[in-house]
């Protein structure tokens, strides 16, 4: 397949190219283009046009440009599922689900509304609140869920009446192009525009004059980078960065209902989730059927091409992220002592089989960093206040979760846990009209529900004086 930039709505030939490679063969999956920062720029200059005409269009007219965006993602899901497994890895039943959930997401910001909201109506004066739209929208998508993350922040942005130039990322831009093809004639030419490039073009969206917000999803060095850069300009920034997530087992849980929930809440997408479960913190008097119970459910699961039919963990991503995780694996190794996996298999393919490391400390770089990938410390504690306070000795605050068979006694412990979400037996459920957003370097802003959709808006209020 040919893939095209999308700029004022028209599909076009990158500045470049640059090879997209299969994770699970190392294999080039496409010739991908590449934009200059000239095809930025137009970009730009379009989306601003663009946002001229659609902040002056019916809410009504957004919603239903939304609702066409689902139906186009729903009606070539198995096409772009496909294509998602083969750029990401992620076995293609992931893939599905990241698909329908994107649609599922458009559906959601399509039942919103931005209402007025009159702080007061006295006999002196009438207040209103108002909710405008920003100009253009600076996306920029990580590699681990391209399409679903993207339904975080498009249809927010277009329902808000801002328009948008979106940039993937460069090892997974294929999807993204395609949707992109597929919704270039239902859309006002410059309203969407999507991009690629080889890493080279983030620091020009986020100082562009042009571009009035920025909605970045990655890592929190490099949210760091983004905030101090779009700083120059004064853009309005929301940052979804990384996380340490903690689980807390306590003492009364079953083990064997619970011990498979929380291996999907660590390996789900192969753990390259920024809410995935990191550390699981489990009670003394469980701590050992829990580790078996994990390690069985380690060896159980099959590591393979996410095309291959039950295939439960598919390649690691990238390679910098394989090497990357190889090495926490061998911290692994010298601080604790592996039950699971830890082998990684010769041949092509970023495969690393799921790994699960116990009798390890909280000072191990394994504990303390965000792997980011198929390797799971069980630590032991004994006393549920003292857990509390590791749980919480970490810079981030994702997300995290606490498990017992009495969700009364895990509430208390969870409302002292430090993250922006915090779930209660269970762990990373996502849903539209839920908020989520990080505490500490975990990010700032939200997204999703009402509070996200506000976040693409300016507050305007109205005061009226009465004669």
């Amino acid at each position: 397949m040919e893939y095209k930039l999308l700029i004022n709505g028209e599909l076009v030939d990158g500045a470049g190219t640059m090879p997209v490679l299969n994770p699970a063969t190392e294999e080039i999956l496409a010739e991908c283009p590449t934009a200059s920062e000239d095809q930025l720029n137009e970009a730009v200059t379009a989306a601003q046009s663009a946002f001229e005409q659609w902040k002056e269009t019916s809410l009504d007219e957004r919603r239903a440009k939304l609702g066409e965006i689902a139906d186009i993602i729903d009606a070539n899901s198995d096409e772009l599922a496909r294509s998602l497994t083969q750029e990401q890895g992620k076995p293609l039943e992931e893939a599905m689900v990241e698909i329908s959930g994107a649609a599922m997401f458009f559906r959601y910001f399509q039942s919103l509304d931005l209402p007025v909201e009159v702080l007061e109506d006295s006999e002196t004066q009438r207040v209103e609140v108002h909710r405008n739209p920003l100009g253009v929208v600076g996306a920029i998508i990580p590699w681990n869920f391209p399409v679903f993350l993207l339904a975080f922040k498009l249809p927010a942005a277009l329902l808000a009446g801002n328009s948008i130039v979106i940039k993937p990322a460069p090892t997974t831009p294929l999807t993204t192009l395609r949707l992109g093809e597929l919704i270039a004639n239902v859309l006002p030419a410059g309203l969407v525009n999507i991009i690629a490039d080889k890493n080279d073009l983030g620091d020009k969206i986020t100082t562009h004059k042009g571009i009035s917000k920025i909605s970045f999803t990655g890592s929190t060095a490099t949210g760091s980078r983004v905030l101090a850069s779009a700083a120059s300009t004064l853009k309005r920034v929301t940052l979804e960065l990384g996380g340490n997530d903690a689980g807390i087992v306590m003492d009364d849980v079953d083990v064997e209902a619970v011990a498979p929930q929380i291996f999907d809440g660590a390996f789900g997408n192969n753990g390259q989730i920024c809410i995935a479960m990191k550390r699981v913190y489990a009670h003394e008097s469980i701590y050992d059927k829990l580790v078996d119970q994990l390690a069985e459910l380690a060896k159980e699961a099959a590591v393979g091409n996410g095309l291959e039919q039950g295939t439960k963990l598919g390649p690691l991503q990238n390679k910098m992220q394989f090497d990357k995780v190889k090495g926490y694996i061998e911290e692994g190794r010298a601080d604790g002592t592996i039950v699971a996996g830890g082998e990684v298999p010769d041949g092509k393919g970023y495969f690393i089989p799921p790994t699960i490391v116990k009798d390890i400390d909280d000072d191990s770089r394994l504990v303390k960093e965000e792997q980011f990938g198929p390797v799971l410390p069980v630590i032991k504690y004994d006393d549920i206040d003292d857990v509390i306070e590791r749980a919480n000795d970490t810079d981030y605050g994702l997300g995290g979760s606490v498990w017992s068979s009495d969700t009364d006694r895990a509430y208390e412990v969870a409302k002292k846990v430090d993250s922006g979400t915090i779930w209660v037996n269970k762990h990373a459920d996502v849903q539209p009209h839920i908020p989520f957003g990080g505490i500490k370097t975990s990010g700032i802003g939200a997204e999703l529900g009402e509070e996200g959709l506000a976040e693409f808006t300016a507050r305007k209020v109205i005061n009226v004086a009465k004669a």
